[in-house]
């Protein structure tokens, strides 16, 4: 990969010395956040919604951190010694995992769940991780006897995390979450090390983790990718335009690899920027032969393929059980997990016209790329990233014409990290070529005045999280809590329905099949669910309308015999366990189904049982609270 004075790669031991600041800045990373959790979890702390305590003591945590890295940043500048450098750059890595593990945890403070609680889309990755509590094994989230279909990496991680520290599943997910993008930021900061000055590179990862922090914070499992996606694009423009060398298509091919381990979505994004890349690559060496220059458009595209073939070997793993399956006969159905178009999915997002220093970060990259465009490198792959971002926007849209979508509007939080990369070294170009005008001493002004920018835009990502902060402590947790001491919710009963469930059916909990719209209760249990909620997130090997076709047929059979007949026939595990909630017409499901190009893109409905369906000896009835809990015998 290529060395940040020269931009030539680096030759012998040397070209090995980034993998070892990315394995310190993890082990580091890792260190810092597990510290910085376990003493705010010593504080009994206000909740966020009725108190600025957390709020204050974030804004202070930002200011330290902030500081700190302007410090290093200024050291590492002035030409230090290698030991002295070393020693700089792992305290730049210590305080970037500081403001990610301040910045989340302090507002959370007082709740155990996470940005976003344990509602709507956090109760499916609650499950998820829930699931891979018990058990190693790569399994659908809802459906027993499936492989996973949705990038279980993440998940997975944060199962065995669950696993060592003895939590369960929904207690894990906030101090996994807040570990996991600590490392992933750190560890961001040590591949900036590797493309771009110290400088620049301390720049580009503050900016980067801010954008991420305020965007892209509440799908951590996505996050921990999009952070790491600038740097390593412009290690693979490098890798195209031969300024640096198999390394550097190693680590893009890795890193592909990874992304599919940990979000599907954004390795299409990834890839896709790749292949822009590559496109531009080509364009590149075809202008270099037109002039003389040593360009190989087979080396171009052979590298691309290079990176494609690590990506796909890595990948494989995640994605060869639910091949197996396809092979075996068992083709997917026809899948919804594009059919969603919200109203931010319908325009183009152009942050750089905001009147706010995010916006005006956004306006600085968009400019510095195009007028370093000719001589930078750096300023050649922002543009390309910003482009592959925008491209793949308009290419979402277009695909609505075909019934579906790229869910453009899920990228918008990786358009924000581009564009705060970009415009963080643009910045730093603008601020050396005023230092090289004025003279020296206006160098130690630009690094205040960068500091303080860093903090007012920083002190913003509490208020920009304040929904799913709020949300937070809202929800009622796996203990029937709410953080913010009210009145808790229905889930309150769910400890009880569990015991309930655990006594009638003398079984563990990963031998039982619950058919409940309580999806909650499958997120802080491990029991397996008959039915998703919705089939945007149910696997497409689970037949989802065939199930929910089942379900109705159920709720209208005439009696207990014709019933048990129809559950004993079907070709799907039956549920041996019915959770509904109790009404006057009967005992309910609050069930989904989708109706996309509608927005929103499903429609709930009911489907009632007459409770004496189940006034027969093979069941066993007991009304736990506002449930009904029903075990088939």
């Amino acid at each position: 990969m290529a060395t940040a004075a020269t931009g030539l790669p680096p030759s012998g031991a040397r070209a090995w010395a980034p993998a070892g600041t990315a394995a310190m800045a993890v082990v580091i990373g890792g260190l810092v956040s597990v510290v910085g959790l376990a003493a705010i979890g010593l504080v009994h702390w206000p909740a966020y919604s009725s108190s600025n305590v957390t709020r204050t003591l974030t804004t202070f945590g930002h200011v330290v951190c902030i500081v700190v890295l302007a410090l290093c940043a200024w050291g590492l500048s002035r030409a230090a010694g290698p030991r002295a450098s070393a020693a700089y750059r792992a305290v730049a890595c210590a305080a970037t995992a500081a403001m990610v593990t301040v910045t989340l945890s302090l507002p959370l403070g007082a709740t155990k769940l996470y940005l976003g609680g344990i509602t709507v889309d956090q109760q499916f990755r609650t499950e998820f991780l829930t699931r891979f509590t018990q058990s190693p094994a790569l399994h659908d989230m809802t459906y027993i006897g499936l492989p996973p279909f949705y990038s279980p990496g993440w998940f997975w991680l944060g199962g065995r995390f669950a696993s060592i520290t003895g939590l369960t599943g929904w207690e894990a997910f906030k101090p996994w979450s807040v570990l996991s993008l600590a490392v992933a930021c750190a560890l961001a900061l040590a591949l900036w090390f590797a493309v771009v000055s110290p400088a620049r590179a301390i720049a580009a990862a503050l900016a980067t983790t801010i954008a991420m922090l305020a965007y892209g914070s509440a799908e951590p499992y996505g996050a921990v990718v999009t952070v790491l996606m600038p740097p390593l694009l412009i290690l693979a423009w490098r890798a195209l335009t031969g300024s640096a060398g198999w390394l550097a298509v190693l680590a893009v091919g890795v890193y592909l690899g990874a992304a599919v381990w940990f979000y599907t979505l954004y390795l299409g994004v990834a890839a896709f920027a790749v292949c822009v890349l590559g496109v531009a690559a080509l364009g590149v060496a075809w202008r270099r032969r037109r002039t003389g220059g040593a360009a190989s458009h087979l080396a171009v595209i052979g590298r691309v393929a290079a990176m494609g073939g690590v990506a796909f070997v890595l990948a494989l793993p995640a994605y060869a059980p639910v091949l197996a399956k396809m092979a075996a006969g068992e083709g997917l159905s026809k899948g919804s997990a594009f059919h969603y178009l919200p109203d931010m999915g319908t325009v183009l997002p152009l942050p750089m016209l905001h009147a706010s220093l995010p916006g005006l970060l956004a306006l600085i990259g968009i400019v510095w790329s195009l007028v370093r465009l000719r001589t930078s490198d750096l300023a050649q792959a922002s543009a390309l990233m910003i482009l592959s971002m925008y491209l793949w926007a308009l290419l979402s849209m277009a695909a609505t014409l075909a019934g579906s979508t790229l869910l453009g509007f899920r990228t918008e939080s990786v358009l924000h990290v581009v564009l705060a990369a970009a415009g963080a070294l643009g910045v730093v170009d603008l601020v050396a070529a005023l230092c090289t005008a004025a003279g020296p001493g206006a160098r130690l002004t630009a690094f205040v005045l960068a500091a303080l920018a860093g903090i007012g835009v920083a002190q913003t990502v509490p208020q920009q999280l304040s929904g799913v902060i709020a949300t937070a402590y809202s929800d009622t947790d796996g203990n029937g809590v709410r953080a913010d001491a009210r009145p808790a919710g229905a889930e309150k009963y769910y400890p009880e329905v569990d015991r309930v469930v655990r006594k009638l059916t003398a079984r563990p909990r990963t031998d039982s099949v619950v058919l409940t719209a309580d999806y909650g209760f499958l997120a802080v249990y491990p029991y397996w669910g008959f039915q998703n909620l919705t089939s945007n997130y149910a696997n497409p090997l689970a037949d989802f309308g065939g199930r929910a076709a089942a379900i109705e047929r159920w709720s209208k059979a005439s009696s207990p015999d014709e019933l048990v007949r129809d559950l004993d026939t079907l070709k799907w595990r039956p549920p041996n366990v019915f959770l509904f909630r109790t009404s006057d017409a009967g005992l309910t499901l609050r069930l989904a189904k989708d109706v996309y190009p509608n927005s929103p893109n499903i429609s709930r409905y009911t489907v009632t049982f007459p409770a004496s369906l189940f006034d027969d000896p093979r069941f066993e009835v007991r009304d736990v609270g506002p449930f009904t809990v029903v075990v088939r015998k």
